[in-house]
């Protein structure tokens, strides 16, 4: 049998295309798991995945994780695409699937900036991209949820923004930033000189989710549904490559146009644009905004996903003063010396040189003896004792210590 006569044959890919819309997949997991799909039958040698098994998917996933070095989130990705195919498209829920480990994902704290980051950055971004940048801090949105944001989910008049078929498919609102109100209002009248040059050129309406453009059939070419941020040119649509339509603009020119501004910055910090998500939740968490509130506003299904942004307030021990900072600012009271004896003298003399008496002298009244053994002036004492300098250290109350101490 030849080997490339399987993968010839149609309908493999094809299923598994039906059965990911089928099952409501959205257009990024069904490309992720066709690209998983394709690499592991070409690795194989084109052999079709019927005829091949548990050997042939873990030796799959061990390449990627020992030559190609995937992370564990994308070994998990792989895994879940072989997953579903063998299970949705194939029929072969096998004992032999229940075996395969999952990579434990490494939970990290997330990059945040703080206001003057933020400000720095967005101050060297411009037009659309300026606009995005803003948008998705001030609200929280993830960079799709903001470049597919429709006319209709902005309300000027409550001051809302409607989050609409978010992460999981959920629905949510956010605040509209004031700030904003002007420029989202200059946005929709140069979106809207798009919109009339499509109905005069009668071009085909934007996508529209679940057929409602089969259910309302004049929605798609409505000012409703049009995009708030629109692309500057009509592109065909991913799902049917014979249709023609204007979708939103690209998420490549927010991510290459911030990457600019930070490299500008001079920020040593790897920013994206999510992290102008991390940075809305750490500040409103700062601010002292309530947990439950961040986390609406998020649209995280579990408390415990907005328990991050604690931990990376907390990681800074906020309020607390290091010990270094009260031994040379002369803080350190009752400890050797007395006050301002370590702010008085650089490190590199400490212990004060030989011939220095007074310092000598001050030395040995705390208990110590220098290299010589000079302590013959306290000979006929008992040792004093040095007091720890814990009392000198002072932790002082703040608006991020009172936001994280609850948790």
């Amino acid at each position: 049998m030849d080997n490339g006569s399987a993968w010839r044959a149609p309908g493999l890919i094809e299923t598994l295309v039906q059965r990911l819309r089928y099952l409501h997949y959205s257009l990024r997991t069904e490309q992720a798991y066709v690209y998983w799909v394709r690499g592991f039958v070409r690795w194989s040698g084109m052999r079709h995945p019927r005829e091949m098994g548990v050997v042939e998917v873990q030796a799959y996933l061990s390449m990627l994780a020992n030559e190609r070095r995937v992370s564990a989130s994308t070994h998990r990705q792989a895994l879940s695409a072989l997953l579903f195919l063998y299970r949705e498209v194939l029929d072969a829920d096998m004992p032999w699937m229940q075996e395969l480990g999952r990579p434990v994902p490494t939970k990290r704290l997330p990059v945040v900036l703080t206001h003057g980051e933020v400000q720095a950055v967005l101050s060297r971004m411009s037009g659309v991209s300026a606009l995005l940048g803003q948008l998705l801090y001030g609200t929280g949105m993830r960079l799709l949820e903001g470049v597919r944001l429709r006319v209709k989910d902005v309300d000027f008049v409550r001051q809302i923004i409607i989050v609409r078929d978010g992460k999981g498919g959920k629905d949510r609102v956010v605040m509209l930033p004031r700030s904003l109100e002007q420029a989202l209002r200059h946005q929709l009248d140069s979106a809207r000189q798009y919109w009339l040059s499509d109905r005069s050129h009668e071009r085909g309406g934007v996508y529209l989710p679940h057929a409602l453009a089969a259910k309302y059939v004049r929605a798609a070419q409505s000012w409703t549904w049009f995009w708030v941020f629109p692309s500057t040119v009509i592109t065909t649509d991913p799902r049917d490559e014979e249709f023609k339509r204007r979708h939103h603009v690209h998420e490549k020119r927010l991510q290459r146009d911030l990457k600019k501004a930070v490299d500008a910055s001079g920020i040593a910090k790897p920013a994206t644009v999510h992290t102008l998500r991390h940075s809305f939740a750490t500040h409103l968490l700062q601010a002292g905004t309530d947990i439950r509130t961040v986390q609406q506003l998020l649209g995280h299904a579990d408390v415990s996903t907005t328990m991050i942004y604690t931990h990376v307030l907390k990681s800074a021990a906020a309020g607390t003063a290091s010990p270094l900072d009260g031994l040379m600012s002369g803080a350190l009271t009752g400890a050797v010396g007395g006050p301002g004896f370590a702010s008085s003298m650089p490190v590199s003399t400490w212990p004060p040189a030989r011939g220095d008496r007074d310092d000598s002298d001050r030395f040995h009244e705390a208990g110590h003896d220098d290299d010589e053994g000079r302590a013959d002036d306290d000979a006929g004492d008992p040792p004093r004792e040095v007091r720890e300098p814990w009392s000198s250290y002072h932790v002082t109350p703040s608006s991020t210590a009172a936001a994280t101490s609850a948790f």
